[in-house]
């Protein structure tokens, strides 16, 4: 069975256009099921719906539908706010256009998609009824530089749409990058510390672990895991020359005492940074809590939602105690979980965003991107918590001294 976490790694697929332009008829025809509402009747898609399929010859992606673009009135202001709200969480946009009009809420959307990097297509739907003219199919390929094709639901095949996403889904959408492979070598031996405490689900191990293993064997080395309390024994009698150790960021302190100073060191959480986030701006963002002053507000985001242990959450418990005990300031922390839209991003001092596991890469960028465009210091948990523990130069050195090579 598929998870939901499985499904928030998955490549996002929007499609936008106007109201009664055919998205939700399009979604039926590319997945073959009836997913979504169709209707003669304009508005009948409300709110974005997102739905996890598998399409053929590209695999496992989240199509979302989205409200017209041209909705009107007080509600339809609040459908369309949500449909650009949706422009946040995707890797690829399909853009419907019908009857050869092309006008200002195509070129609106179409500045949307640019603003965050958005690759996408356009589709002239329902050509039975009208065929793509010439002149605008050349216009809008002179103007924008992207792929643009005549299709009906009732008289094309599929196969067509399914190649043209095919081939303009960006490949970082469904791949990962593996990070570790200019780190370590065949052969290697990694030792992974992971705590097993109240927040370790029951019976399993926590993705980014699962996803540090998998790309540890990838890259044909060993990969040895215990919890903290074995790390000094494995080390000291068993394995003493591991080429790297990746911890917890919470036994940060710990497992910096015990691994010794020739042996590279960092954390899941720095990992996935480097992996997801904006590591360069993280590097800068994180030292800028020692210029932190009483009252400063502080955002942290929690990609996921999940279940609040009020003594051990690391995002809502630990780190606000960890920053305030480091500075010595009252600070105010905000958080907000999901993909949840940040009003008055410049109220906040500082940004620090979770390892982001359960999202995409570019659902991390567009995140952080209102941050980093007002200026505001980004971090992430590993980072920070590093920095508060004053290991932080030590746990990024893997990686500088990549930058330095």
């Amino acid at each position: 069975m598929t998870t939901k976490r499985g499904n928030e790694l998955r490549p996002h697929i929007g499609i936008y256009g106007r109201r009664n332009y055919g998205k939700s008829s399009l979604i039926n025809k590319i997945t073959k099921q009836d997913i979504a509402i169709v209707s003669d009747i304009a508005g009948t898609t409300t709110d974005i719906v997102k739905k996890a399929i598998e399409i053929s010859q590209i695999g496992p992606v989240v199509i979302i539908d989205t409200a017209g673009i041209d909705d009107m009135g007080e509600l339809g202001k609040l459908r369309v706010k949500k449909t650009l709200n949706s422009l946040d969480m995707i890797d690829f946009a399909i853009l419907l256009i019908t009857h050869n009009t092309f006008d200002k809420p195509e070129k609106n959307i179409i500045d949307e998609f640019k603003k965050r990097n958005i690759p996408f297509i356009i589709i002239h739907n329902k050509s039975d009824l009208e065929p793509l003219s010439l002149r605008l199919k050349d216009k809008i390929k002179r103007d924008y530089g992207v792929p643009i094709i005549d299709f009906s639901i009732k008289n094309d095949n599929v196969q067509d749409l399914i190649e043209l996403i095919k081939n303009n889904l960006p490949e970082t959408a469904f791949k990962t990058t593996n990070i570790l492979s200019d780190i370590i070598s065949p052969g290697d031996i990694v030792l992974l510390i992971t705590p097993i405490d109240a927040e370790a689900p029951e019976g399993r191990l926590i993705l980014p672990q699962v996803q540090t293993i998998r790309q540890i064997l990838d890259n044909n080395a060993i990969a040895i895991v215990c919890k903290e309390n074995e790390a000094e024994s494995i080390i000291k009698e068993k394995f003493p020359n591991p080429s790297l150790v990746i911890t917890d960021s919470q036994v940060f302190s710990k497992v910096d005492k015990i691994v010794p100073r020739h042996i590279l060191l960092t954390s899941f959480s720095i990992l996935l940074a480097r992996q997801k986030g904006n590591f360069e701006y993280y590097l800068k963002g994180t030292p800028y809590i020692d210029k932190l002053n009483d009252n400063d507000k502080i955002l942290i985001l929690e990609s996921c939602t999940h279940d609040v242990n009020c003594d051990y959450d690391i995002g809502r418990v630990k780190i606000p105690k960890w920053l305030c005990d480091y500075t010595g300031k009252n600070l105010e922390f905000k958080v907000v979980s999901g993909l949840e839209k940040i009003d008055n991003i410049k109220d906040f001092a500082m940004v620090i965003q979770c390892g982001g596991c359960v999202v995409t890469k570019k659902q991390i960028e567009l995140r952080l991107r209102p941050a980093i465009e007002a200026g505001i210091p980004v971090s992430n948990y590993g980072m920070t918590i590093a920095y508060v523990k004053g290991i932080f130069n030590r746990a990024i050195q893997p990686f500088i001294d990549l930058q330095s090579s």
